[in-house]
């Protein structure tokens, strides 16, 4: 029988994520994390110093979501994002397909290189400048950035926050990382782009303006370009040598800034209060409630399971759970779910071809709904902003319709593939 304490936990754990979805009142998602942390704390059902220490083991993610943050705002304020896509559409030349490539393939850039709530945040506005200016119909591109921000989002270490959070400190060297993640990445991506440009095959018939305006490229956006060009190479030189990718970004971040807001003579208040910064809060309120799930006994009962099936066949249950995962991302958000995945199959306990699949259901899988993970909710919100829209049942068919060929054998693939 279940004690009321751990009822109690697994009530206000519910609430809050559920409260973060769908951010009723339109309050911001901080506010019911934190709040769910709170109530926790306050009825005795998490103590002080476990919340503290659940903080703290976030500091390399909040680290690192903050100088992603800093890096992809100074290419949006300086106008980079808006050049590379405006230029994207002038390199179609009038062709609707070509330009659903050039779209698809800077949004793998993107992704890859800046994470993926840059390109929801970021390139998706100057998406939609641009199909609009190519008289374009904006939601097939649109869609794009949406789903290559997931699909793309374990090609690198960097690629995405809960790479960080699954991994923890022992996420794997660069090298490594390439090739087990690598040729699982390579079908997401691939087949991701194949079942969105069958989904919008009659839209991308249509023929295109080839004459659309080049923003001009300032010198504050070049040397931006310089130095995010400059931070991925040490992102990349510090993911080879397994340094600290979360310290790293943020002070890479804190350097590209200055150099780009001095050169333009810019104050940095603009770009400081461009950042999100209640993702912070947010991330921070999670850990808190993870950590009540492990006292309600819930990670410990997942942790039997994965345990006992990986006992019996180590890439089999890591399948299974990876598509369980996935399921449980769009149920509950996968930033949630990732960090509940992370404490019931901790890198350093699990076999290997347990937690790659874990990371691919985490990253890849909330593609299959518009509340499956931060960056798609944040995409949601910024073609708000454009007068666009799209319902929940849309995105669910179209997500089930792409997603699941790209899912499974990337799960398969990744399982595979597992180091010893």
């Amino acid at each position: 029988m279940i004690e009321p304490a751990s009822l109690a936990i697994l009530a206000v754990a519910g609430l809050a994520t559920a409260g973060v979805i769908l951010r009723p009142f339109r309050w911001p998602e901080a506010i019911w994390a934190v709040s769910g942390a709170a109530a926790l704390l306050l009825a005795g059902l998490v103590s002080p110093a476990e919340a503290l220490a659940a903080v703290s083991r976030g500091t390399e993610v909040y680290l690192f979501l903050i100088g992603m943050m800093a890096l992809a705002e100074l290419a949006r304020r300086e106008g980079l994002f808006d050049w590379t896509a405006a230029y994207a559409a002038r390199l179609s030349r009038g062709s609707a397909r070509r330009l659903f490539d050039l779209v698809y393939l800077v949004g793998v850039v993107v992704t890859a290189l800046l994470s993926n709530d840059a390109t929801a945040v970021v390139l998706t506005p100057a998406v939609y400048a641009a199909a609009r200016a190519a008289k374009a119909e904006p939601l097939p591109y649109l869609f794009i950035c949406a789903f290559v921000a997931n699909a793309a989002s374990f090609i690198l270490p960097i690629s995405n926050p809960a790479n960080l959070v699954l991994f923890g400190e022992r996420i794997p060297a660069l090298g490594r990382w390439v090739v087990w993640f690598g040729p699982a990445a390579l079908i997401a991506v691939s087949m991701t782009w194949l079942m969105l440009r069958i989904a919008f095959r009659q839209e991308l018939r249509a023929k295109i303006s080839a004459d659309v305006p080049l923003p001009l490229l300032t010198l504050p956006a070049r040397l931006a370009g310089y130095a995010i060009a400059a931070a991925c190479l040490i992102l990349l030189a510090t993911s080879a040598l397994d340094g600290p990718l979360g310290v790293v970004t943020f002070g890479v971040g804190l350097l590209a800034a200055a150099v780009v807001l001095l050169a333009g003579r810019t104050s940095p208040a603009p770009l400081l209060k461009s950042i999100s910064w209640s993702v912070v809060p947010l991330v921070a309120g999670l850990f808190v409630l993870v950590a009540g799930l492990e006292r309600s006994g819930l990670v410990g009962a997942l942790a039997r399971e994965i345990s006992e099936a990986a006992a019996i066949s180590p890439k089999g249950a890591g399948f299974s759970a990876g598509a369980i995962l996935a399921v449980a991302s769009n149920l509950m958000n996968n930033l949630p779910a990732g960090l509940l995945a992370a404490s019931a199959a901790p890198a350093s306990v699990v076999p290997p071809a347990v937690t790659g699949a874990l990371l691919v259901g985490v990253d890849l899988g909330p593609n299959m709904s518009v509340t499956g993970s931060l960056a798609t909710i944040l995409w949601l919100i910024a073609i708000r902003r454009e007068g666009e829209d799209v319902g929940a049942w849309r995105f669910l068919k179209l997500g089930l319709f792409v997603t699941l060929p790209a899912l499974i054998p990337a799960l398969a693939v990744v399982a595979l593939l597992a180091p010893d």
